[in-house]
């Protein structure tokens, strides 16, 4: 097996992994997540999102978060920007890098922006291109790449027309999400076969939910193929609000442990994951989703101090 000496982890947990939980979490608690991610070795947190509050009310007080919490030089603080406004407002709050987002599946794109694909693409043109002006990469996620929760399994060239539009503004990665977790290594394979057809494999990062237990099988398919960049949530953490039936994202720390006995280099430190981890799991009241942090809790009602 062909395997990669170096991987990056995208860690995604404080946008993506709370934004569709209901305990709240305050903007104190959300700061402390961001600073001890920030001690773990990532180089990219996608801290907040600058959704409108009446959609997201999580993430209500993104302004607050990115402009407190601890900045590290070597790490890209990320955040979801839908619009104009949004992106004036990621603006004054200092983000590093701005992300954009948009369905490859026409009735997913209405249900989670309400409007076509065809009407989506000028209004993320418009940020591409002020976020650009202000010297910001750009980030494009794009959902439901393997299935949607209308329309089912989504055919790999409607993948193909989204990507080649977002990059063609000048996005500089796609970040390819299974947003309801369906997908199987052989569509990842099939995905993944047109796309490299026609870009590099650098272009790409893949953004695996876990809710039938086929994130990891899809992340080695990924390897396989040449793909080197995964998007990740620390305790399986996350959902969509407009997706029926989307579980957590693929656990940061279930994924580090694949790749550490793989001899496949991070740079992230496992156990400090599971801290930060052990942090959010004690505000949201609930055990977290992911393998490592259930061996953690049953080696600590095992050995109690």
């Amino acid at each position: 097996m062909q395997l990669p000496k170096h991987v990056v982890i995208k860690e995604v947990g404080p946008r993506d992994g709370l934004q569709n939980e209901k305990t709240h979490i305050t903007t104190a608690d959300k700061i402390q997540l961001v600073n001890l991610l920030s001690q773990t070795g990532l180089n990219y947190i996608e801290v907040t999102s600058f959704v409108h509050p009446k959609w997201i009310p999580q993430l209500a007080d993104a302004v607050e978060v990115l402009q407190a919490i601890k900045r590290n030089k070597d790490i890209t603080y990320a955040a979801l920007v839908p619009n104009m406004r949004g992106l004036e407002r990621a603006l004054q709050a200092g983000v590093d890098e701005v992300s954009i987002f948009m369905s490859a599946s026409e009735s997913h794109n209405q249900s989670n922006i309400n409007k076509t694909i065809d009407e989506t693409f000028p209004i993320l043109e418009e940020v591409v291109l002020g976020a650009k002006a202000s010297k910001k990469k750009v980030r494009g996620y794009i959902s439901t790449v393997l299935g949607c929760p209308y329309e089912g399994y989504i055919h790999p060239d409607k993948v193909l027309r989204v990507t080649d539009k977002l990059l063609e503004m000048g996005v500089t990665e796609i970040s390819l999400g299974d947003t309801i977790g369906v997908g199987v290594p052989t569509q990842v394979e099939l995905l993944l076969e047109e796309l490299l057809k026609r870009y590099s494999a650098n272009n790409f990062a893949m953004h695996f939910h876990d809710t039938r237990g086929t994130a990891l099988a899809n992340i080695m398919k990924s390897l396989e193929m040449g793909v080197t960049k995964f998007d990740s949530a620390l305790g399986g953490l996350g959902g969509c609000p407009y997706a029926k039936g989307a579980s957590g994202n693929v656990a940061t720390e279930d994924l580090l442990y694949l790749f550490d006995e793989m001899g496949i280099q991070t740079g992230v430190d496992r156990q400090k994951i599971v801290e930060a981890a052990l942090f959010i799991e004690q505000k949201l009241g609930k055990a977290v989703a992911s393998k490592q942090m259930a061996i953690v809790r049953n080696e600590r009602s095992a050995n109690p101090l």
